[in-house]
């Protein structure tokens, strides 16, 4: 391992010398040498940030400003520079790997009341604040600038304002837009944001850590320079918003923060890859998360979920009112055990509508009957609950609720980060821990770290998944933002996009239905997404009635794993296709997909498959899927994969996708 590159250009002070205003200048490497951080810590502290000699950030500053005119910048007296080397790994209780290796070189510049601490990894650099102070105190902002070396193409999540007067009031839910980064709009952008540069290597800026602090947006600067921006710290809540479910900031503090002594501020993260591809298997948000907070995660069960909600209710052939009642909610329940799915969800309408009370059933449904009749056939149920709703009374709903048997929650329509809410996504996944029950996080921001320490976190929304084509327009285009968010969105985390469509479309034949909806691109496509997609807890989201008119396909969705022992990046460029290979116990799954454009790859099978002779199960676009998507053929065959390269060819129609499964003979 190459040795921290750690150079001190004046003379070093030592502990209690007085502060001078002399620049100090240092450098950290990554451990394999190709990424420099440069850190000019003088009366403004700066660093830039460079890649085999090639610049990619240019002096950008770094400074925290405190409510009482006080600032954790330059003009505070510099101690000492302290630096480590850390080469670990650590078991995973729910990751799409079994172990991952943390592996990072640290800078840590101590002044007398604020640590800067400065991480340079393989994949990118990481930098966070810690105070020494000896008590509370208030955040007014924090300088966060990312000033790119050239103009570099950014592709952005701008926000989607659910109230034009509060852009921080918003779904996380948007799709990209590209452009050279210093035609930014007059808009803040959501995180992770993605950048090309000129020699075709990609920048994704995001945070990690985020369980005390508002979240981090990105505004324009002026020319190629962003910096982060933050909600302020609420005034006043009140209760507003869909069936009056969620927390509307009526006015706002002038800061953004309050923080107990010795707090310690979100990692900010730039990674640096030299190929897009190497996106797809990132741990770097994962890694800068916490340590678990407890030992014992073994309760945590991962898996599928029988959904409700996007089929709208709607069975077929079955002799009885399908809706929301106890009669429907078991069929559900004798589907998932038939096929051993894992899970139900009872979504929106189990509870009294507009009362925000989750101790308030509707009469149509026996809720400890069919929590019983659940468990008596291995089927685990989880509830979904409206923001104002869960926060009203935290402990005592997760209480009440694990003793009846469920085994978790859906939350949903938070539509913030300000500081209360990120402490709200804090209590509710610290309490749920206590009782055994699983969070998935919808109506979210994006994934902060916080699966690390909580692992029973076990999903987050925070994109714009397939429950937008019950009401979007003919002229979106779901498949593009389909292999553009592997990249960028996934870079951060889990996502709850709920695939499973039975009714697909080509890009000609789409049309938004909210009863019976339908998927855009091809029927492997919706396949190829279980395995793509990194998602713990995953929806099938189609009726019941349409899989069991599909049981090839059901088989499929069905048996694939949702966490896994390892992943490895095959193939992929932003916005145009994606191939990954998924691994549980010896069996080996392999998901692609591509744009509106029909493509033609090839896996080397020896990218990820020991030697051996192996059956292999595939499902590929059928020769008419470019005019009806829902065709598909499956076939299985035998290969062998020796030392030499072993290349599987894998077409795919526009809009398409390719799955297989590979078993150890």
């Amino acid at each position: 391992m190459r040795p921290l590159l750690l150079l001190l250009t004046c003379a070093a002070l030592l502990p209690g010398t007085a502060y001078a205003a002399a620049p100090r200048h240092f450098e950290l490497a990554s451990p394999d040498g190709h990424l420099r951080l440069g850190v000019d810590a003088g009366p403004q502290i700066t660093y830039t940030l460079d890649r085999d000699g090639v610049s990619v950030m240019a002096p950008s500053g770094l400074s925290v400003q405190l409510a009482d005119g006080t600032a954790y910048d330059g003009s505070v007296r510099f101690e000492k520079a302290l630096h480590r080397s850390v080469d670990d790994s650590f078991a995973t209780p729910v990751y799409k790997r079994a172990t991952v290796r943390d592996h990072f070189n640290e800078l840590t510049l101590r002044y007398k009341t604020f640590d800067l601490v400065f991480r340079a990894y393989d994949a990118g650099v990481a930098w966070r604040f810690v105070s020494r102070a000896k008590a509370g105190f208030t955040v007014r902002d924090e300088q966060a600038e990312f000033r790119f070396a050239e103009d570099v193409e950014a592709t952005v999540p701008y926000v989607r304002h659910d109230s034009q007067a509060d852009p921080y009031l918003n779904s996380f839910e948007t799709y990209y837009q590209i452009h050279p980064l210093s035609a930014w709009k007059d808009d803040i952008a959501l995180l992770p944001t993605s950048f090309a540069m000129r020699n075709g290597w990609r920048v994704n800026i995001t945070e990690s850590d985020l369980l005390d602090y508002p979240g981090m947006y990105l505004k324009h600067l002026g020319g190629t320079a962003l910096g982060g921006v933050y909600p302020p710290y609420p005034k006043e809540v009140v209760q507003g918003g869909h069936n009056r479910l969620q927390g509307i900031v009526r006015s706002k503090e002038d800061f953004i923060a309050k923080q107990p002594a010795g707090a310690v501020l979100p990692w900010r993260i730039v990674a640096v890859a030299t190929s897009d591809v190497r996106l797809l298997d990132s741990d770097l948000a994962y890694v800068l998360g916490r340590p678990a907070a407890g030992t014992d995660w073994s309760w945590v069960k991962p898996g599928k979920v029988a959904w409700d909600w996007w089929n709208d209710w709607n069975l077929y052939g079955v002799d009885f009112r399908a809706g929301i009642n106890t009669q429907t909610y078991k069929y559900y329940i004798d589907f998932a055990a038939a096929h051993g799915i894992e899970y139900v969800i009872l979504d929106e309408g189990w509870a009294v509508n507009l009362q925000a009370d989750l101790f308030q059933v509707v009469p149509e449904i026996d809720l400890p009957e069919i929590v019983d009749y659940a468990g008596a056939k291995g089927v685990g149920i989880i509830l979904w609950a409206g923001y104002w709703a869960m926060n009203r009374d935290i402990e005592g709903i997760c209480k009440h609720y694990s003793e009846m048997g469920v085994k978790g929650f859906k939350v949903d329509f938070m539509n913030r980060d300000d500081q209360q809410m990120v402490q709200f996504f804090t209590r509710v996944a610290e309490t749920a821990a206590r009782y055994h029950l699983l969070v998935d996080f919808h109506g979210a921001f994006k994934p902060s770290g916080l699966q690390r320490p909580y692992p029973n976190v076990i999903n987050h929304e925070g994109v714009n998944g397939l429950e937008q084509m019950k009401w979007a327009a003919a002229g979106t285009d779901q498949v593009t933002y389909d292999v553009q968010i592997p990249f960028i969105r996934m870079f951060a985390g889990p996502l709850d996009y709920t695939q499973g469509a039975m009714r697909n479309a080509t890009r000609g034949n789409y049309r938004p239905v909210n009863s019976e909806p339908m998927s855009q691109g091809t029927r492997c496509r919706q396949l190829a997404e279980y395995v793509i997609f990194e998602a713990p807890l995953t929806m099938l989201c189609d009726s019941p009635s349409n899989y069991l008119a599909e049981p090839e396909c059901l088989q499929w969705m069905a048996e694939v794993p949702t966490v896994w022992d390892e992943t490895v990046a095959l193939a992929g460029r932003v916005g145009d296709y994606a191939a990954i290979a998924r691994c549980k116990g010896d069996t080996w799954y392999v998901g692609a997909m591509t744009d509106w454009e029909a493509r033609e790859l090839e896996i080397d099978l020896r990218a990820f498959l020991p030697a051996g002779r192996y059956e292999v199960e595939i499902f590929r676009d059928g020769p008419n899927a470019d005019r009806a998507a829902r065709d598909y053929v499956r076939q299985t065959l035998t290969v062998t994969v020796a030392a030499e390269r072993h290349i599987l060819p894998v077409r795919m129609a526009p809009g398409g996708g390719w799955t297989a499964r590979f078993r150890k003979l």
